[in-house]
């Protein structure tokens, strides 16, 4: 599977710390993250990271490029919703994205931790892709 991993400033730690506790299992799977989140992984699991851009330089809007190509099966996204995000309306279009393509998103170390231990990790899951409008003109 090809995994995703982003974390807004306040929620870095406890991505690493999942990511961490979970080492065994991201190991068997293609990793890319944003930059610092990326670099954290990497530095402090030994993890080799596809690493994009920060979020608030387009490294969400490379997130979503990925899901609407088909490149990514499964996010994880700690967003920080006390806080606010300069780059706001490219978190809310990340998520839309896991949305319109039925991607599976965890955004909180509970979900995630459910979602990683799912026994579909590693069963070789196919998620449907919904067929929308403007692929075929209007419906």
């Amino acid at each position: 599977m090809k995994i995703a991993l982003v974390a807004h400033d306040n929620k870095k730690k406890d991505m690493l710390e999942w990511a961490r506790f979970n080492r065994g299992t991201l190991s068997e799977h293609s990793l890319y993250a944003t930059a610092t989140t990326g670099a954290l992984i990497e530095e402090g699991l030994g993890l080799d990271v596809h690493k994009l851009e920060s979020g608030p330089l387009g490294g969400d809007q490379q997130v979503g490029a990925l899901i609407s190509t088909g490149d990514l099966d499964f996010l994880v996204f700690f967003w920080d919703p006390l806080e606010p995000q300069p780059h706001d309306p490219d978190v809310k279009a990340l998520l839309r994205m896991t949305v319109v393509w039925n991607l599976p998103v965890a955004c909180n170390r509970s979900t995630a931790d459910f979602m990683i231990a799912s026994p579909l990790m590693s069963s070789g899951y196919e998620r449907t892709t919904p067929v929308h409008a403007s692929t075929y003109g209007r419906i």
